[in-house]
């Protein structure tokens, strides 16, 4: 299974860019690019918001590796089950705590921006 850092890392390559040329770009330092390589970290939900934005991906895309078709999270639910992600006979579909989490951690923001009326 692809990591974020890796679809980025696509991203970054078949723009034609550089690392460095990205981390420029988006305010990224090394360090947490090095980190995020690593699987020391992963980008932050805003972070991830400004890449999605950037290179014109769905979030779904960058942080499960879905494609854009796909409906597995949608701003307009109600609600959200994060373990409905995970279906019991493919592996493709099973996810670790933390991809849980961090998932978690997005709809919880997406919820407090619609909440707010921030949405852009």
């Amino acid at each position: 299974m692809q990591t974020i850092y890796e679809r980025i890392e696509l991203l970054v390559k078949n723009k034609g860019m550089t690392k460095k040329f990205f981390c420029e770009e988006l305010v990224i330092s090394t360090g947490n690019l090095g980190d995020w390589k690593r699987g020391k970290s992963t980008p932050s939900t805003n972070k991830l918001i400004e890449i999605g934005a950037y290179f014109e991906v769905s979030l779904d895309w960058l942080i499960l590796g879905r494609g854009p078709q796909s409906e597995l999270l949608r701003e307009s639910q109600k609600s959200y089950l994060v373990d409905e992600l995970q279906r019991a006979n493919s592996p493709d579909y099973i996810l670790s705590k933390k991809e849980k989490d961090f998932i978690q951690e997005y709809i919880q923001f997406a919820d407090y921006r619609r909440n707010h009326n921030l949405e852009g």
